[in-house]
């Protein structure tokens, strides 16, 4: 039940772009047609639901102030956790090149169309984001890692989602020459926050 809860809590009420403003460079690069905001948006699921239950198993058995416990109990004292930044970019790196290399092969066309974004997945702040919030808030089994990545993932995909279908349709319509492209897209994002808030009702 716990992990129902994290992982509806982590798509509304926690969204990685609407609550924490996490990933906004290609969030806002990226959100100019539904398909290509798709395909980055599965790609961050993927990412996001494999590494963060990684990087918990890592900060759990290996990082975190005396997880190496288990190998030697002379080795109690020891803490690495200095070492989370550079092994959570390392698992992220991994698997967002494996991303990379299977959207290349068979789907070139979207892989054209996601161009640099694509393996900038890897310093992607919300996918290193749910890495560090699943750290600092110290999940108490892989389940729960599990949920929090995927519904994270999730949630970062429904914002673009919403943003690309959103600006689609903002093409056909008037907008004041200074608010075209970015700008627009900004002030759209801020009001879908604050439409997000009206979730932090619900009781988990």
């Amino acid at each position: 039940m716990e992990s129902l809860n994290i992982f509806i809590k982590s798509i509304f009420i926690d969204n990685m772009v609407f609550a924490y403003f996490f990933g906004m460079c290609s969030y806002i690069a990226v959100s100019k047609s539904v398909k290509t905001a798709m395909g980055l948006g599965l790609a961050v699921i993927f990412v996001m639901t494999v590494t963060v239950p990684l990087n918990w198993l890592l900060n759990e058995y290996v990082l975190k102030s005396g997880a190496l416990a288990w190998i030697n109990p002379d080795m109690a004292n020891v803490d690495l956790s200095f070492l989370s930044f550079i092994v959570f970019i390392a698992v992220i790196a991994s698997f967002v090149q494996l991303v990379e290399m299977v959207v290349e092969k068979f789907a070139p066309g979207l892989y054209n169309q996601l161009g640099i974004f694509l393996p900038l997945i890897a310093v992607n702040c919300a996918i290193m984001g749910g890495s560090l919030f699943m750290q600092e808030r110290e999940f108490v089994n892989i389940g729960q890692a599990t949920s929090y990545g995927l519904g994270s993932g999730i949630g970062w995909w429904l914002a673009i989602i919403m943003m690309a279908a959103i600006r689609e349709k903002v093409t056909y319509s008037q907008i004041p020459a200074p608010l075209k492209g970015a700008g627009i897209t900004f002030i759209i994002t801020g009001l879908m926050g604050i439409a997000f808030m009206t979730f932090l009702g619900i009781q988990l």
